[in-house]
């Protein structure tokens, strides 16, 4: 029998928490993470599980944790962490989650630093010294559609119209830091992008999620801050109803964006500020100021501002306001940034949101830290909101 929720009770429902999460759960040698994860008593590993049980996120990712195939890493953290209550905070459980293979560490077969070499973890599809290193799993308490799942892990590059392919300074020619054999395998994706379709009571929100990235450790033709910005464009293409989503394809073959009027939230680490940093100017705003994101309420936290206070360095003259940073970089270069975003569709109001840096008088600094920090450079990243047409809510 269909049970009918009177308007009354969904407007009461209290809102859906969801969060990103860089927590550095990558490791230096494959199998390394899952030997971790194997035992109860990983001092980054419980942190990490602690501060995901303090914030109580409903649907997050977590970037920066190693690809193993089967999801086996996933559910040793699930059982042997989230399941565990860490000093005194509740246990969390998530009955669904989402892995799929990173361009990480996957030889390319090409010279793509043209350092002469090919080989190393710099000439992969994304920078790894293996398969799925800094590989990224999604957590929902709420079911996953998997047969509606699209990922873009192959999507060339070249394929994107206009796209901002590197340009070698050294010769006339435009864009020709890479060459014809190398644009015809290069991937935009440095990790994977995937849409996670969620079921929150009868609707469905899209997970947008990926990792750009950095745009550094190159040279003058910035291929790595240009892949940044079109890494970002994907999904701000992908959410544009018309033409200009056309060309996108998934590891499918099929092409097009998001259908027009999906409920979306696009989250993960786009090592991309808004002013600060090395990012090319302009492209978080790809997504920030798009007209169909909610940027209404920003997450923000005193730890932060405290943090670029006491740091000083290169925090000094930065332009955008420290209580939104969401990573504590070196004081020298680049300084604190935001990085790390929550964005919903306009239709989804935000009812709160955050960014769990504890100031250093909290009893809870201590997940946090000073570098060598307890859990990781980056912080969690959370946005509630309200689900129109359901009375789905936090547990």
């Amino acid at each position: 029998m269909a049970v009918v929720v009177p308007a009354s009770a969904q407007a009461r429902a209290e809102p859906v928490r969801f969060a990103t999460f860089n927590a550095s759960l990558n490791r230096n040698v494959e199998g390394q993470l899952v030997g971790d994860l194997s035992t109860t008593t990983n001092a980054q590993a419980r942190a990490v599980a602690e501060i995901i049980q303090r914030t109580r996120p409903d649907v997050l990712l977590i970037n920066e944790f190693d690809f193993v195939e089967g999801g086996h890493a996933a559910e040793l953290f699930q059982d042997n962490y989230l399941s565990v209550g860490q000093m005194g905070a509740e246990a969390i459980d998530y009955p669904y989650y989402y892995v799929a293979p990173s361009n990480t560490g996957i030889p390319s077969g090409v010279d793509l630093n043209n350092n002469g070499v090919v080989g190393g973890p710099d000439d992969a599809f994304g920078f790894g010294f293996f398969p799925g290193q800094f590989g990224m799993v999604v957590f929902s308490r709420y079911p996953i559609d998997v047969d509606g799942v699209r990922t873009f892990q192959r999507f060339l590059w070249r394929d994107m119209p206009g796209a901002l392919l590197p340009d070698d300074p050294s010769t006339p020619e435009p864009a020709d830091w890479y060459s014809q054999e190398e644009l015809d395998v290069f991937r935009l994706s440095s990790k994977s992008h995937w849409d996670v379709p969620i079921k929150v009571g009868a609707r469905e929100v899209h997970f947008l999620v990926s990792h750009p990235t950095p745009p550094v450790f190159d040279g003058p033709e910035d291929r790595n801050g240009k892949r940044n910005h079109d890494e970002i464009r994907l999904w701000a293409d992908y959410i544009t109803p018309g033409p200009t989503s056309d060309y996108i394809y998934d590891d499918s073959g099929r092409f097009g964006g998001l259908k027009p009027g999906s409920m979306f939230v696009i989250a993960g680490d786009q090592n991309s500020d808004p002013l600060d940093g090395d990012s090319i100017p302009g492209a978080i705003q790809q997504l920030t100021e798009h007209p169909l994101v909610n940027t209404k309420v920003a997450p923000d936290s005193e730890g932060a501002a405290e943090a670029s206070a006491l740091q000083g360095g290169a925090n000094l003259t930065h332009r955008s306001d420290p209580r939104f940073d969401t990573a504590d970089f070196s004081d020298t270069a680049p300084g604190n940034l935001r990085v790390d975003y929550v964005l919903p569709r306009v239709n989804l109001r935000i009812q709160d949101a955050g960014v769990f840096w504890p100031n250093q008088d909290d009893p809870l600094f201590r997940l946090t830290g000073v570098f060598p920090f307890p859990s990781s450079d980056h912080r969690l990243v959370w946005v509630d909101v309200n689900i129109p047409g359901t009375a789905a809510g936090r547990s």
